[in-house]
């Protein structure tokens, strides 16, 4: 390897499976152009069990891809002094509870700010690396604009221990979450999700190529004007599971311009979702671990108003 280079490795998750690894490398890697990632494909510097990958190769779960980036481009991730509600702490993890408009790590234009550069500064160098320097400790996130726990992870041995029960969804994850319309019952959605055929930048129900995704709900409180406070309880974890899935039932989450109407009578800043419980077998003892966020005032705001 030439001297200054680095390299850098990711761990794909389900949902990523089955993209094409220069379109992850284009997303995940926002600093870097595509032709330059398809320059460092063809210059055979991304691997795969330590042998080249074409650009068109379709990644597959668990698929660990390392890239080895020259030392003209260099990526870096500063450690900010950023203010982190901690729920719970140890050796092994961290429960954040997450406020608005924070994304989880640098990407899209976002190098700061981020999630991550919050962790890097409360934890220096403990944090799992297997996601490498841009998502160190990440196994699992949720938007910019929804609020609540994550959890993150101190060391490779806990990453790999949370990112099992991820995927055989043993992991308890409750949200609250007001929509528009007046659900009538409790139910579960059964509806695969995927990249959307007409935008790619938003997800869908998606019976071709989607994944399969399950979203149990239940009413908690029948709201003025037409609006409902509900639980959804995740069985799966896909991206925008539950905004996707509520609007499928023509009950989109009240602010989310992005799967409901246009107007937001309300103005809100982003759907109306707070990640409240989550909790998992911890990777060291083996025992149960619960966190649970409280609401967040904007969201205690709009029940008032609307109850």
């Amino acid at each position: 390897m030439e001297q200054g280079s680095q390299t850098y490795s990711f761990l794909i998750g389900e949902d990523d499976a089955d993209e094409r690894v220069d379109k992850f490398l284009a997303k995940e890697l926002c600093d870097l152009s595509r032709s330059y990632i398809q320059k460092l494909l063809k210059e055979d510097r991304v691997l795969l069990a330590g042998k080249p990958v074409k650009a068109n190769y379709k990644l597959k779960e668990e698929d660990e891809i390392t890239f080895t980036i020259p030392p003209m481009k260099e990526l870096a991730v500063e450690a900010e002094n950023i203010p982190l509600n901690i729920l719970y702490e140890d050796e092994d993890l961290i429960f954040i509870n997450k406020p608005k408009d924070m994304v989880v790590h640098p990407c899209a234009g976002r190098y700061s700010g981020t999630l991550v550069n919050g962790l890097l500064y409360h934890c220096k160098d403990e944090l799992s690396g297997i996601n490498g320097v841009l998502r160190p400790g990440i196994v699992h996130r949720i938007d910019k604009d929804t609020t609540g726990v994550l959890v993150i992870c101190k060391n490779d041995k806990a990453h790999h221990h949370v990112a099992d029960q991820l995927k055989v969804h043993s992991i308890t994850r409750k949200y609250r979450a007001i929509v528009q319309g007046i659900v009538k019952e409790d139910g579960v959605v059964d509806a695969p999700i995927g990249r959307s055929p007409k935008d790619r930048k938003k997800m869908a129900i998606n019976e071709k190529n989607g994944k399969r995704a399950v979203t149990h709900y239940r009413v908690l409180e029948h709201l003025k004007g037409k609006y409902t406070y509900i639980e959804c309880q995740l069985e799966t974890g896909r991206t925008h599971q539950i905004r996707v899935h509520m609007a499928s039932l023509h009950h989109p989450l009240l602010g989310d311009t992005t799967y409901g109407p246009a107007a937001n009578p309300f103005h809100l800043e982003g759907q109306c979702l707070h990640a409240m419980v989550l909790g998992l077998e911890h990777p060291a003892t083996g025992e149960y671990i619960e966190c649970e966020a409280p609401l967040p005032e904007y969201f205690e705001e709009m029940l008032r108003k609307l109850r």
